[in-house]
């Protein structure tokens, strides 16, 4: 598929000579909420400085377009016979363009910092005014929804000859990173579950405090008021019915959900390979919560044999910068679940210096350039697929296709919040997890079957009703919570491997992992002086590194890189369980009685009003605060996003388990 395919009618393309702006969203055909809808605070101080990757033109696309195809066709005889850097200096710009273009860029008083390890881009620094004029553009700052980012309002293009040496920009347009994790809480009081001091706790008593048992089986419950009317009675399967319990897998839970006994039984641990966490900042305490955490379940200690950070601009100046951000409980999420997944493999923590996209985008191009490792988890995003502009959702691309040459593999998490409150799986896709050479990784929660054996997954989307608050509600109240990300790209074409998927843009996810907080997992983390269990963490945040340590594991069967993950999951017949929209039997239902008579209500009655789909889900009941306050609690939910069978918006084309799983992609991928 080139990059260069035609755009969609609904945007605008970008010209070849100049980095073009997108149009407006709402001129894409699409109305927005208003908490999406950016409003320009005018120009951004030009006094700022700015760091920017300039990616130049290669010296011949379609050759690099061509050979990068045939490494991922079965039938060619380069299959997965990856690019050495020699190879891909063949397709690289010439030294006389890079020239032109580092002398129009000196020329405005801007820095170049040096160029990738093959010459295919350069990176500048220098004040934001002297940048607007080099590309001879305006550059404005925007606030939506409470986040402020920057982007230029007219088209950039840089002065002279240089100008059509330039393929795209980073950095003009910016955006903060945000980590794709969520805990979860209480839903009367907003809290989620308390700490508890590693001291209390040791591998003995772990069960003291968290369950992998979330729903229990059918009760019926009433509740009235004190005036006798409105009574109501509920009957379901019921979630969480230890109130002193926080429903999250222990590894050990882990490996059963996911049919790793066999896998380990068969000597494949991820042992030799290397799984890659691209973070921002680190934080100091990393390996020693890292190992409390293994001590406390289990797993193997991380050492200096088999773990490492690497700081590409060097460590940040202040070494809390990544507690001051949030990044720490990202890093430590990404550590314990990966780990746990692959207990054999490496784990090297590359950590940025600063939150912008374009610090992101480095330092993927520098785990590419230096071979850190061959399979990548990023657990952040930056916007949606519909309020990214092309220089940025291009930028990315450029690295991904070079790390898809050389046989690396980037996954990405797709996002928390369904389809984002566009009300469509339409533009909804998170960026950079829609890039054609990506692997979108979205999400499941994972709920035992009650009074039976196993596990079931599902989409993640969890839904809220509210039944009882000190009295019945009549009726019953009904919000989204939240859920996985996905949906059809309004920028990118399908990629060849989905060609038989519907719609025209490409589609995510491609895989999935368990990601729900309300079926999610615990970790370790330092909290003042003291480190502490932290129960209750999810999100694809989740999902990211469970996949990728998968993806190592599949790596060590195989033996060698399996380069981009995403055209092999599409290609397996087997190996992947195809999560489907589940319902139970004894899903919750209900009667109200009031002064005008006796309602009942079917499991849909229940959630009416806040599902956009007509799918089968779980739904429990949730008792909270002793009883006081009562929930309809639907798992598989996900707003406009649903399950289904083969590939579907919420799910992709499913979840890897087991030997089956490892198998499937080695035999795949053979020669």
């Amino acid at each position: 598929m080139s990059r260069r395919a035609t755009l969609f009618a609904s945007t605008l393309c970008t010209a070849l000579v100049a980095i073009a702006l997108r149009p407006l969203p709402a001129q894409a055909g699409q109305t927005l909420p208003a908490s999406l809808r950016a409003v320009d605070r005018g120009a951004s101080d030009p006094a700022q400085t700015i760091t920017l990757t300039v990616h130049l033109k290669m010296s011949d696309r379609a050759g690099f377009e061509k050979t990068l195809a045939a490494l991922y066709d079965r039938a060619s005889p380069s299959f997965h016979k990856w690019l050495s850097d020699a190879d891909l200096r063949k397709f690289a710009p010439s030294q006389a363009h890079r020239d032109a273009v580092r002398q129009a860029l000196e020329a405005h008083g801007l820095t170049v910092l040096g160029t990738d390890k093959n010459g295919f881009s350069l990176r500048a620094r220098g004040k934001l005014g002297d940048v607007a004029r080099a590309f001879n553009t305006e550059l404005h700052d925007f606030v939506r929804n409470g986040e402020t980012f920057r982007r230029n309002i007219t088209p950039a293009q840089l002065d002279g000859e240089a100008a059509a040496y330039v393929d795209t920009v980073a950095g003009l347009e910016s955006h903060r990173v945000h980590p794709m994790l969520t805990r979860a809480k209480n839903l009367v009081t907003g809290k989620s579950p308390a700490n508890i001091p590693l001291t209390k706790a040791n591998a003995g008593v772990l069960g003291k405090y968290i369950s992998d048992v979330g729903l229990t089986a059918s009760q019926s419950f009433t509740y009235t008021t004190s005036g006798g009317l409105p009574s109501a009675t509920y009957t379901g399967i019921v979630y969480n019915e230890n109130p002193n319990l926080t429903i999250d897998f222990s590894p050990k839970a882990l490996v059963q959900a996911y049919g790793l006994g066999p896998v380990y039984a068969a000597g494949l641990t991820g042992a030799g390979q290397t799984i890659v966490l691209l973070e921002g900042y680190g934080y100091p305490t990393i390996q020693s919560d890292a190992n409390a955490f293994a001590k406390l379940t289990g797993l193997p200690q991380l050492t200096a044999s088999n773990f490492n950070i690497v700081y590409p601009e060097g460590a940040p100046l202040d070494p809390n910068a990544g507690i001051l951000t949030g990044w720490n409980t990202e890093i430590a999420l990404d550590m314990d679940s990966s780990h746990a997944i692959a207990p054999g493999a490496n784990i090297v923590v590359v950590a940025t210096t600063g939150q912008d996209s374009e610090d992101f985008q480095y330092s993927m191009q520098y785990i590419v350039d230096n071979g850190i490792g061959t399979t990548v988890s990023d657990s952040w995003e930056e916007d949606q697929d519909l309020l990214s502009g092309p220089a940025e959702q291009q930028s990315f691309e450029t690295v991904l296709e070079l790390a898809a040459a050389k046989g690396v593999s980037f996954q990405f998490s797709t996002g928390d919040s369904g389809d984002g409150g566009l009300g469509t799986p339409l533009g909804a896709p998170g960026v950079p997890s829609v890039a054609p050479h990506a692997t979108a990784v979205g999400g499941t929660a994972i709920l035992n079957n009650p009074g039976g054996k196993g596990f079931t997954h599902v989409g993640w989307g969890d839904t809220i009703s509210y039944v009882n608050e000190f009295g019945p509600l009549v009726p019953p109240e009904a919000s989204f919570y939240a859920g996985g990300g996905g949906g059809e790209s309004v920028y990118w074409p399908k990629p060849a491997w989905q060609s038989a998927l519907p719609g025209l843009g490409r589609q995510t996810p491609d895989v999935s992992a368990l990601a729900d907080p309300f079926t999610g997992v615990p970790i370790v983390l330092t909290n003042g002086s003291q480190q502490e269990i932290e129960v209750g963490w999810g999100g694809t945040s989740l999902a990211s590194p469970i996949f990728t340590a998968f993806w190592a594991i599949a790596q060590q069967a195989a033996g060698g890189p399996l380069g981009q993950a995403s055209p092999t999951i599409a290609a397996l017949k087997t190996g992947l369980i195809d999560v489907v929209a589940s319902s139970n039997p004894n899903n919750i239902t209900g009667s109200v009685t009031t002064s005008s008579g006796t309602t009942n209500y079917t499991t849909a009655d229940i959630f009416a009003g806040a599902l956009e789909q007509n799918t089968p889900f779980i739904g429990a009941i949730w008792n909270v605060d002793d009883g006081n306050v009562t929930y309809g609690f639907a798992f598989g939910a996900d707003s406009s996003l649903s399950a289904g069978k083969g590939w579907d918006n919420a799910t992709g084309y499913g979840t890897p388990h087991g030997l089956k799983f490892i198998q499937a992609v080695a035999a795949y991928t053979a020669p």
